[in-house]
């Protein structure tokens, strides 16, 4: 009986796969959707490119080019920050360019069309490390052709991880630009810790400490880096009551030098009260979203048609792939910091520094310049040994480099064929 059944079982189970066989299978095109087409020509000022590159480290990357013929130019690498795209430096490649250099811009890993944007929450964070995203430019600039850039330059987020690839292949990025965040510097090493209790304990606990403090003044605060590694973080913007459009608008707005309010000087120390001289963008109201927190500074309909550096056609280019993708492969990035999970690999090169020729560009009205206490003063003293200058730009904000593209543009070319000379002496 025993076996009967065992026969029974075997039967219905080579019926079921019969059955299986038979129903039409789902193809690969309908289970993955296809890849994203190149930027149409329309979309970009002249003499800039869209096209893929395999990075060989899993991504292909979405990238925009101009100076790419004649082949052989000196290559110059552009890194975006957040909620950007490598179409933030659009208004400065062609001057790059003209200037005799191929400029490079990609999409980073999380953003824009580069492959790999359908990023969750869940997911892991480990592609997303300092140390791996140097490996995506390293893999972009040699499948690109290239031994070595003669520069890499940085906004936002790529603030720190131009300093980064400088840091750790300084045979590679020849001269390295950061842009409105001042790298501070590799984490430390403990030192001298050896008949000590618990140093590092005890400065972890002090560092968490200043969350409670803000979340204690009144009216209650929160910092944005803080609520960006949040699951809530996504979702608000990307389904902001007002709208993706709407919400960059007024974030990009409110983050320029035309938020009249955008008056920044240097902070005392990274205490809750000083942080708090910050404005909302930077240290939120405990209960409100980013979406609410921009919401009322909304510019007028006159203000938005008077604008030059982000007309609508233009933000739309961002709206449109941040409607589409989301913003949580941006905010990892901000996740992996503040996990810590990292910190042992980047400690690594606690002590080293950026030997090769640098320089800082910020916003006469960015607050990024001064939100972290100390950065700037440790960039242009310890961190960087050859540090050149450092430029604060007139009638500027956060977004420098499409706020006073001209300005930056002459800034970057002078840097570069000053560095150029000075890594080609003997």
């Amino acid at each position: 009986m025993a076996s009967q059944l065992s026969r029974r079982q075997l039967i219905a189970r080579l019926g079921a796969v019969a059955a299986s066989a038979a129903l039409p299978r789902r193809s690969t095109a309908q289970a993955t959707p296809p890849p994203l087409d190149a930027y149409s020509a329309d979309l970009l000022p002249p003499g800039i490119r869209s096209r893929f590159v395999d990075n060989g480290n899993a991504l292909r990357m979405h990238v925009l080019e101009a100076g790419y013929a004649p082949k052989g130019r000196p290559a110059v690498l552009l890194l975006h920050g957040f909620p950007e795209l490598a179409y933030s430096w659009r208004k400065v490649m062609g001057p790059i360019a003209a200037a005799g250099y191929h400029a490079i811009a990609p999409d980073v890993r999380g953003y824009g069309r580069t492959s790999g944007t359908d990023v969750r929450y869940d997911d892991d964070l480990a592609p997303f490390r300092t140390l791996n995203q140097v490996r995506d430019m390293l893999g972009l600039v040699s499948a690109m052709g290239y031994r070595s850039v003669a520069a890499v330059i940085g906004h936002d987020q790529g603030s720190p991880l131009a300093a980064w690839c400088a840091l750790v292949r300084p045979d590679v990025f020849r001269s390295v630009t950061m842009m409105s965040a001042p790298f501070g510097g590799p984490p430390a090493l403990p030192f001298d810790t050896a008949d000590a209790a618990t140093p590092a304990a005890a400065d972890a606990a002090i560092a968490d400490r200043i969350y409670d403090e803000l979340a204690a003044l009144k009216p209650p605060r929160k910092h944005y880096q803080r609520y960006y590694t949040t699951r809530e973080a996504n979702d608000n913007m990307w389904h902001a009551g007002q709208g993706v459009h709407a919400l960059l608008r007024a974030y990009y707005h409110m983050k320029s030098a035309d938020w009249k309010a955008n008056q920044p000087a240097p902070l005392a120390a990274r205490t809750a009260a000083e942080w708090a001289k910050l404005p909302r963008y930077y240290v939120m109201d405990l209960d409100k979203g980013m979406a609410e927190t921009v919401a009322p500074e909304m510019p007028s309909a006159a203000a938005i048609a008077a604008n030059r550096w982000l007309p609508e056609a233009e933000l739309r280019v961002y709206s449109s792939e941040y409607g589409r993708t989301g913003f949580q492969g941006g905010l990892q990035g901000y996740r992996t910091g503040a996990s810590g999970r990292f910190t042992a690999e980047q400690q690594l090169f606690g002590g080293r520094t950026v030997d090769v020729p640098a320089m800082f560009i910020g916003g006469k009205s960015d607050w990024g310049v001064y939100q972290n206490p100390g950065a700037l003063e440790r960039m242009q003293t310890i961190a960087c040994t050859r540090m050149t200058a450092t430029h604060l730009v007139e009638g500027a904000g956060h977004w420098v480099q499409q706020e006073q593209p001209e300005a930056v543009s002459a800034l970057l070319i002078q840097f570069l064929q000053t560095s150029a000379r000075v890594t080609a002496a003997p």
